[in-house]
């Protein structure tokens, strides 16, 4: 017993090692979440703009994205150029949640670096992020044209995310309308 005991520790740190090298073993941005493949859920907030409020129904323009930002994440001023670029050469429609932030700093800083969104959803408490099932910003979803979410990225979304995980479901989704 006393032998165990001895290498209790030596055993417990094996198997965190093990567990954390699993883990980061994983693709960036390639976590699962409970909602791929169902419909995207229903919420009543406020637009970060002019305060109104906004349901699921105002995510008219599908297939769409849903980009979660925040003033504080820096990550999301590193996408922030693709997703301006986004906006300008692609015809996919950009919806913002603006994610457990200061109401006047977000609409500041999109005044200021320019807004790639049809509009922001605001959620200082960070209720829609959560039946998202939201880790933080930035994270990216894909809305198909039933309002499904069809992809989720956690992480910057650059041109080769876009070109490896968004653009083949957008365009097998473009394949399925005809």
């Amino acid at each position: 017993m006393n032998k165990l005991t001895n290498y209790l520790p030596l055993i417990l740190f094996i198997l965190l090692v093990t567990g954390l090298f699993t883990f980061l073993d994983r693709e960036e941005g390639d976590l699962r979440s409970v909602l791929l493949d169902k419909s995207f859920p229903d919420f009543s907030l406020t637009k970060l703009g002019n305060q109104e409020t906004v349901t699921k129904d105002e995510l008219v323009d599908l297939p769409s994205l849903l980009n979660v930002w925040a003033t504080w994440c820096i990550a999301c001023r590193v996408e922030h150029p693709f997703l301006m670029q986004l906006k300008n050469e692609s015809r996919i429609k950009i919806y913002g949640l603006n994610y457990k932030d200061d109401l006047n700093k977000a609409k500041k800083l999109l005044d200021q670096i320019g807004d790639p969104y049809e509009f922001s959803i605001f959620d200082k408490e960070g209720k829609l992020a959560i039946d998202l099932g939201v880790y933080g910003a930035p994270e990216t979803f894909l809305i198909d044209n039933n309002g499904i979410i069809r992809v989720r990225h956690v992480g910057v979304l650059s041109q080769e995310v876009w070109e490896q995980k968004f653009k083949r479901v957008l365009n097998n989704l473009s394949e399925d309308e005809k």
